[in-house]
């Protein structure tokens, strides 16, 4: 059933997507292995960024999740074999069993320079991309070429040089994907704060020019996490426009985090207060910690969120965003975060980005159920539902 309904809203958005989405302008020239490019499906999937490991089929379930996405980091292959890495072994395991795959590959560039095409160094990061190749694509249903490349990179390289790596990385991925004949669609990804006139670079531009001048590229993916609703507008605003009419994009990340952080610091709710015997002058970050270090029951973290007006405020946040990139007729794939993990805990403080605010299920600050599944969060399970 779950999955005619997917099909169904795939097809309801077709029809009322602008028929440029629909029918690539360039089809024949796109390779013979992507004669149909993937359409604007409007999916909504759960996200595992690194954490593929922590996959729970019952959650997904109770979610009606049909897509999984994670990214796998490039140097992991000079460490495992890839055949017996957490996160393709996953990523074989959900195709198997029936699920719809995303895989972002990540390329981490903060502590070292790009490699120039043609230099001994960029042979070595090919042969190692080579090593990763075959375990990905045939399985894994959608891979993004690159994470988040103007983030995972020396500031001082974010200009032509990040260009020229990825653009020889999406070309060698792209010509091994065709020798195999393997179905995987191809996006390059993803793209952070286009809300911002300073993010918008020449290297930005020419991103995006190649993204559209590429014909077996299908798109571009974007990592709208913004403070403000609004800022997301701006995000399609930008990049839409760039991409040939023909192309979808994905969004396999998108929040509220940086809003949710300007509240941190703020009270408690004090009907909260009262009710479990806190101070009322102690601050949201305070409690959140105490749930970090002893799980509430789940009536306790959804009464802490639901007093919040901040938070009650924007808690169809994911449904009035999936709205949004599927009014654009143009959406393939979108991924939410789906599970609370220990790099969201670690170190927490006032000034910490609050992620494990997003998270469909409160892996880390919610008492699990008792039934090999973690407790829901507050809000976003019931939306995350009624979009599938």
């Amino acid at each position: 059933m779950r999955r005619r309904l997917v099909a169904l809203v795939g097809a309801l958005i077709l029809v009322s997507g602008s028929q440029a989405a629909a029918a690539p302008a360039h089809k024949a020239d796109l390779p013979p292995t992507l004669a149909e490019p993937l359409p604007a499906l409007g999916a909504l999937g759960a996200n595992y960024n690194e954490n593929l490991d922590q996959l729970n089929y019952r959650e997904l379930r109770s979610a009606d999740a049909s897509w999984v996405r994670g990214f796998y980091a490039l140097p992991e292959a000079d460490k495992l074999p890839p055949a017996q890495s957490e996160t393709i072994k996953v990523i074989r395991q959900a195709h198997e069993r029936g699920y719809k795959t995303l895989l972002s590959l990540k390329f981490p560039k903060t502590n070292v320079s790009f490699p120039r095409p043609g230099s001994p160094e960029m042979a070595a990061e090919l042969a190692r991309l080579d090593r990763v190749l075959p375990e990905v694509l045939g399985t894994a249903d959608v891979v993004t070429i690159g994470n988040e490349p103007f983030i995972e990179s020396l500031p001082a390289e974010r200009d032509q040089r990040l260009n020229e790596f990825y653009e020889t990385v999406a070309r060698h991925v792209i010509s091994v994907r065709d020798r195999m004949a393997a179905k995987t669609h191809l996006y390059l990804g993803a793209l952070n704060r286009l809300d911002l006139p300073q993010n918008r670079t020449p290297a930005v531009e020419r991103y995006l020019r190649f993204v559209r001048e590429t014909p077996e590229l299908e798109g571009v993916d974007l990592h709208p996490h913004v403070a403000d609703e609004a800022a997301i507008q701006d995000f399609l605003d930008y990049a839409l426009p760039r991409l040939r009419p023909d192309q979808t994009f994905l969004v396999t990340e998108f929040s509220l985090v940086w809003y949710w952080q300007q509240h941190l610091t703020d009270p408690i709710p004090e009907a909260f207060a009262r009710r479990y015997g806190y101070p009322a002058d102690m601050q949201f970050w305070q409690v959140v910690g105490d749930a970090i270090k002893h799980p509430f029951p789940s009536r306790k973290w959804n009464d802490l969120l639901a007093g919040s007006p901040w938070f009650e405020s924007r808690k169809h946040f994911l449904r009035d965003e999936l709205q949004r990139f599927r009014s654009t007729g143009r959406l393939a794939v979108a991924t939410y975060g789906f599970r609370q993990i220990p790099s969201m805990t670690a170190n927490w403080s006032a000034t910490k980005a609050p992620w494990l605010l997003n998270s469909v299920f409160a892996t880390l600050t919610v008492q699990p159920r008792g039934d090999a599944m973690s407790t829901p969060g507050y809000a976003w399970i019931d939306d995350f539902r009624a979009l599938q």
